[in-house]
């Protein structure tokens, strides 16, 4: 059984709340994670884990057109298992929510820019994204941080040539500084990333750290080790916790931040280690929701959070797809209360044409649909775009610009369900004029 990890007495992060699963890079290892969880809750059958969250090389890899967009040498690449849970011959046993790496099937998420179902139960984050889950606020930033592509725009589409099967995932500054409208709002309760924030060795333990990589030494002299996006973003947002992976080992440290608004004055990071036999790759916690929940009394529930939706409306018109775009203004996009509440009546009037939401209106936008064919021994069909980003575009009334419309393309697939929003997203309501 693959081994999963406490912290240290020293760093504690147990409290009372949800029990919640973290594991650092999956490599489409779902079936070893899913087993390491249901073992747990053998040794506490009234406390299970309600909710995993997986940091990057999740490898949503639906079929053999998906394996091939991974950035990796060709004999590295490997199917795995993930397409029986997209085909539903398996389906996850918690809620699953993950953000994107290095080493992704890249042309799926970028489907899902905004974030969405990858298969029942498994949620992707997004570019840059965050949820709620029983009044747990989550946020997360996918891939990786290279100083060469950060001002960039999102210019990369399918098919990728060598160069932009790697910069597809190269973290942005427009994410950043959509995240960064998240300072004056609801405290952000989990963070989410693939690459460590920078200078976060210095609030733990560096010299465990050099022991373990002590090809660290060079960059972590210099200051060059970590994401100085996420290093921004760490003393901006004031997150409670932080976990990240890519680095393959297991490190705690503590944040002490300067009080301020709502925000906590401390943030927990915790890096883990891949999912292998006898690594440090799962740590388990209760996390107490910072939000009250509204919604169904039973269950798990992943919500859309109201005013992250208003801070993508509010920042759409600085988007790009142009590959040197102009860099994002200095100064943030004011979101009023007004904003918020504009995407709370909108959500309310969806609830109301969709009758199985209207105990939940801030469900997410579109149930998980299949968009392409599971693996089969027939060559993949390859299809463009995704339906769940253009009912979301649809609802906040905005065009698509970093992603494209869904094309269904005439294959083997059921046909999709549709759905009684309007999916086109340059239509206009009454209210809007």
């Amino acid at each position: 059984m693959p081994n999963c990890t406490t912290l240290d007495a020293e760093i504690n992060f147990l409290i009372s709340g949800m029990r919640v699963a973290v594991v650092g890079c999956s490599h489409g290892q779902l079936d070893a994670m899913y087993a390491t969880i249901e073992h747990i809750n053998t040794m506490d059958e009234s406390n299970p884990i309600q909710l995993l969250l997986c940091c990057g090389d999740f490898q949503s890899f639906r079929n053999e057109t998906d394996m091939n967009c991974m950035a990796c040498p060709p004999k590295y690449r490997e199917l795995g298992v993930f397409h029986e849970y997209y085909s539903g011959k398996k389906v996850a046993p918690v809620l699953t929510i993950f953000i994107g790496g290095n080493h992704e099937a890249s042309n799926y998420l970028q489907d899902l820019y905004y974030g969405g179902y990858v298969a029942p139960n498994i949620f992707y984050l997004g570019a840059a994204g965050v949820v709620q889950v029983n009044g747990i606020r989550i946020a997360g930033l996918s891939g990786i941080y290279k100083s060469q592509d950060y001002t960039y725009g999102n210019h990369e589409a399918y098919p990728y040539d060598q160069s932009t099967m790697r910069s597809v995932y190269h973290v942005r500054e427009y994410q950043v500084y959509q995240l960064a409208h998240l300072k004056e709002k609801s405290p952000i309760d989990i963070m989410l990333s693939h690459d460590w924030p920078r200078g976060i060795e210095r609030y733990g333990r560096t010299d465990i750290l050099l022991r373990k990589k002590p090809f660290l030494q060079d960059e972590i002299a210099r200051g060059e080790f970590g994401s100085q996006p996420n290093e921004y973003l760490l003393h901006t947002l004031k997150p409670k916790y932080w976990f990240s992976g890519h680095m393959h080992v297991k490190f705690a440290a503590i944040v002490h931040h300067e009080p301020g608004s709502e925000a906590p004055t401390m943030t927990k990071f915790l890096a883990l280690d891949k999912c292998l036999p006898h690594r440090d790759f799962m740590q388990v916690t209760d996390i107490e929701p910072s939000l009250p929940y509204k919604g169904p009394n039973t269950g798990v529930i992943l919500n859309l959070d109201p005013e992250w939706l208003a801070v993508l409306r509010g920042t759409h018109h600085i988007a790009s797809n142009i590959r040197l775009r102009p860099r994002v203004p200095f100064e943030d996009v004011v979101i009023e209360n007004d904003d918020v509440k504009w995407i709370n009546d909108h959500l309310t009037q969806h609830a109301k044409l969709n009758p199985d939401r209207t105990d939940n209106p801030n469900a997410w936008i579109l149930p998980f649909a299949m968009t392409a064919p599971a693996f089969s021994s027939k060559n993949p069909i390859v299809t463009i775009g995704n339906p769940q980003t253009d009912a979301l575009l649809a609802l906040l009334k905005l065009p698509h610009v970093v992603t494209r419309p869904y094309i269904p393309l005439v294959s083997d697939l059921e046909k999709v369900p549709s759905t009684s929003v309007n999916t086109d997203p340059n239509a206009l309501d009454i209210d809007d004029l």
